[in-house]
């Protein structure tokens, strides 16, 4: 049976004129999905009966099942879900001053290989598709009893791998009728994958695109992510400046922080040199320490040396909160753990 998440408002009316009933009663199941969060067509009772039945006939409402959950002392909840094929994938919920933001995943398994991610050691399977990421909003808020405010594409996967589901997931989540969460509050990390970047400037939809960067020259990035051997760092900043430019948006490079590696200063003149002029932030990440992984988390000592730098030249920096430190925080641990 067909995921009815799967659809968005305007394909979702087309679904049902299909079924020779009325683009308002896709309306109206659209809420039920996405306001109410209800888990079965029977709570949809502004419905007939007929048509509740039809629904049942063909659509499925893809609730998922929790396999794991951990709890953080600081609040974070991390979430291993059952996506009802045999598969597993995480979801990560955050508790912030402003409200919840949630990280989720968009592919089972990953393949881009990034030296320092969790992920990388979870086999690639399949993409998700739209309906089974906005599912994971669902789930957690259904589990909480709570309506998210932000949303970060992050969790396992390359986002603009799934490039069509992704910005489908983004249309629905973004609808007034649907999740009504703000563009400006949905987030797409991305590894670099330069051709999609160009596309994403094209989509007219207002959210925040963060680059993977991690360092400051191609041998360095091509030694902790393979995507640099396809697209080096003059494509992708190009890429970068190119997206700024068409969608007056500022870009966050994400930047992960690993002793002896990428943190000394001259890292710091270099990555100076590459963004200046940009609208851009730069996010500073305490690496985590992944299983069989080679990179460590810079100091403390370091991590605020290295922020200070880029601040006092004219490069807005800040370190990211660390969560669930005292849980499996890497993307992709809790998924290896339990999946082996």
């Amino acid at each position: 049976m067909k995921n009815i998440k799967d659809y968005n408002l305007d394909a979702l009316k087309q679904e049902f004129i299909d079924m020779g009933e009325k683009p308002f009663r896709a309306e109206q199941v659209f809420k039920w999905i996405y306001e109410a969060n209800v888990t079965s067509f029977d709570e949809m009772t502004n419905l007939s009966l007929e048509l509740r039945e039809k629904l049942k006939q063909n659509y499925t409402l893809c609730i998922y099942n929790i396999i794991k959950k951990q709890e953080s002392s600081d609040g974070t909840k991390k979430y291993l879900f059952d996506v009802l094929d045999g598969n597993a994938i995480e979801t990560v919920l955050m508790s912030y001053h402003h409200g919840y933001s949630i990280c989720v995943s968009s592919q089972i398994g990953c393949k881009m290989g990034c030296k320092f991610c969790a992920s990388t050691g979870i086999k690639f399977i399949r993409s998700l598709t739209s309906g089974e990421i906005v599912e994971q909003i669902l789930a957690v808020e259904r589990d909480n009893g709570i309506k998210i405010s932000n949303v970060v594409f992050m969790g396992i996967g390359e986002p603009l791998d799934n490039y069509d589901n992704v910005v489908n997931a983004i249309r629905i989540i973004n609808n007034q009728k649907g999740i009504n969460i703000g563009a400006r509050h949905i987030s797409i990390s991305t590894s670099g994958l330069v051709p999609k970047i160009y596309q994403l400037a094209e989509e007219n939809i207002q959210c925040t695109l963060s680059i993977s960067l991690h360092a400051t020259t191609d041998e360095k990035r091509s030694s902790m992510m393979p995507v640099n051997n396809k697209y080096n760092i003059e494509e992708l900043l190009q890429a970068c400046k190119d997206y700024i430019n068409k969608t007056n948006r500022r870009i966050s490079f994400e930047y992960a922080l690993a002793k002896d590696n990428n943190d000394n200063i001259e890292d710091a003149k270099r990555l100076i040199k590459l963004l200046k002029g940009m609208l851009c932030h730069v996010n500073l990440i305490p690496i985590n320490k992944i299983e069989n992984g080679q990179f460590i988390k810079s100091s403390n000592e370091n991590i605020m040396k290295f922020r200070d730098y880029l601040n006092e030249h004219g490069i807005v920096a800040t370190i990211r909160r660390e969560l669930g430190s005292d849980i499996d925080a890497a993307c992709g641990q809790l998924r290896r753990k339990n999946l082996k």
